[in-house]
């Protein structure tokens, strides 16, 4: 969690409610960025363009997602999966460079001009070698069928398009129309893209000769990663409709039929073993410099600061701020500002950054022997409740705000603000990063025996099965490589 800028309260929440809680990058272990496959030989020619807008965006990247992820043990690993992908691609002379980014983040993408990332958090939730190089012949699909660029170019014809439909047509309906359409066409665009990618990826591992349906095992991961992360388990079938990727039954099958041309389940290497060890140890979660998350509390070794939201709120650590969701009309925002000397909270929520201040509603408190404030702000449909609290040099900010009733945010925050503390030296030494630990596991042992060993993490049971690719009623067995998150 980083010091924020002063914002309309408005534009707070833009992250909060509108993008969802996501799990935000934790830069820490800044490292060199290497091409993790340049292979010697002629490759293809490379536009210019290509390559403008790979090294343009790289830093930015690197910026969003907190930088390179430095472990000599899964570069190698990388390194050697990527290579043979390379080898067994329509385009083996072209050179790649691979970023591991240091972000808890599920995610995987690519840039034109050969520039792959994926992130630790991907790295964490696959099980094994073939699941990784399903997630990168993916993305390399994406750079060696030119999607980016062609997107770029969709995206200003579709741009053009809503410029005409709102400075042109006098028809509100008309225009409506118009910019719907043109970005449904866009999204089908991009859809088309994804399907391309997903067919040329999974021939790309196969040719390799990873196992071809580690692609959709690894789908089915993800979707119930997602719906583990999933803060209200509730979905908008109108962002899905529109999103860039094809509904996960779609998708799925699509890879299913692609991977069948390699034979029955079963064929391809897994690498099971090997993968894991070299996991062994990866951070997984938050990373010091950004605080920890540890279920439903905020702790900030650097900061030395805690605190704590009632249930049913679940935090997320991003960049720029905590955030925290309680079903799909309440939320919280947490952050920091630096003061101005001998600001007092007070002033500090009347100094103007606050659009729609009830007048007469800031009321001084007292946290723990901290100076604090609280005031009520009404936007629109929503209604904020905002606290302040003074400590050093800094103001902290704790906004909650929910849409009609869906909440009481005045108890949220009140118990919130009273659970706000200084950490002391041996609560900061205590705080450790979570990682991958491996585990054989014994005969006795069981999901739920194992799952108490889990540590800072919620409903461990569930995610210790989606971490080491269990089903819902797969029975563990002794003698089986497991992972546990430890501290």
């Amino acid at each position: 969690m980083g010091v924020g800028m002063r914002r309309s309260l408005l534009s707070l929440f833009v992250v909060a409610l509108l993008g969802g809680c996501q799990l935000g990058p934790s830069p820490s272990q800044l490292g060199r960025v290497e091409p993790v496959a340049a292979l010697p030989q002629a490759g293809p020619t490379v536009s210019p363009a290509e390559s403008a807008i790979g090294a343009r965006e790289h830093q930015r990247v690197l910026a969003q997602y907190g930088g390179v992820y430095s472990d000599p043990d899964v570069q190698r690993e990388t390194e050697q999966i990527v290579k043979r992908l390379v080898e067994a691609s329509d385009e083996p002379g072209r050179s790649y460079r691979v970023t591991i980014l240091n972000s808890p983040v599920a995610n995987a993408f690519a840039l034109p001009g050969g520039y792959v990332y994926v992130t630790r958090g991907l790295l964490a939730l696959a099980d094994d070698r073939a699941e990784v190089a399903a997630v990168l012949s993916h993305e390399m699909a994406h750079v060696i069928l030119k999607h980016a660029i062609a997107r770029a170019q969709k995206a200003q014809t579709s741009e053009l398009v809503e410029r005409v439909a709102t400075d042109v047509l006098s028809d509100s309906k008309a225009g409506q129309s118009a910019r719907l359409n043109s970005r449904m066409t866009l999204a089908s665009f991009s859809r088309d893209q994804e399907a391309e990618a997903d067919r040329t990826g999974v021939q790309i591992a196969g040719r390799a000769g990873y196992d071809p349906f580690a692609a959709s095992r690894f789908l089915d991961k993800l979707q119930r990663y997602a719906a583990f992360r999933s803060a209200s388990g509730e979905k908008d079938d109108a962002q899905n409709f529109l999103s860039s990727h094809p509904a996960a039954l779609e998708r799925r099958a699509l890879v299913v039929k692609a991977a069948r041309q390699f034979g029955a389940p079963g064929v391809g290497e897994q690498g099971r073993i090997p993968y894991l060890k070299a996991i062994d140890g990866l951070v997984y979660g938050d990373d010091p410099s950004e605080g920890f998350v540890r279920g439903r509390e905020f702790l900030h070794p650097r900061l030395a600061i805690g605190f704590k939201v009632p249930p049913p709120y679940r935090l997320e650590n991003t960049r720029e701020a905590v955030l925290a969701a309680a079903g799909r009309d309440t939320a919280m925002r947490f952050d920091g500002v630096k003061a101005a000397d001998n600001q007092s909270p007070e002033s500090y929520l009347a100094s103007g950054w606050i659009n729609g201040l009830e007048e007469g509603s800031i009321e001084p408190r007292t946290v723990n022997g901290l100076s604090a404030a609280v005031a009520n702000a009404v936007a629109g449909d929503w209604q904020f409740r905002i606290g302040a609290i003074r400590l050093g040099r800094s103001i902290y900010r704790f906004i909650f705000a929910q849409r009609g009733s869906a909440g009481d945010i005045d108890a949220a925050l009140s118990e919130t603000l009273t659970s706000f503390h200084r950490l002391d030296p041996a609560e900061v030494a205590r705080l450790r990063p979570l990682r991958i630990d491996l585990v054989i596991t014994n005969p006795g042992d069981t999901v739920k025996s194992l799952a108490t060993r889990m540590k800072g993490v919620e409903r461990g049971e569930e995610l210790f099965r989606i971490l080491n690719g269990l089903t819902d009623d797969e029975p563990l067995g002794a003698g089986r490589m497991v992972k546990v998150i430890s501290d």
